[in-house]
């Protein structure tokens, strides 16, 4: 860990060092980085992800 920071698990999925979440931006800005390098030309967001994780759960019957 940098700096000595003592991690602290809140439960979020896109994390900092010391267990804070990272601001939407950021995760915005790597999303769209990543979808250029692989080629994809959607636009995606991370609020996309929830909508298919809740699609998905439906399906499953849950």
């Amino acid at each position: 860990m940098k700096n000595n920071h003592i991690y602290y698990d809140n439960g979020f999925i896109f994390a900092r060092d010391h267990g804070n979440p990272h601001l939407r931006k950021v995760i915005e800005t790597r999303l769209k980085r990543l979808l250029k390098k692989s080629g994809i030309e959607k636009n995606i967001t991370p609020h996309s992800f929830r909508h298919t994780h809740t699609s998905l759960l439906i399906e499953a019957g849950v």
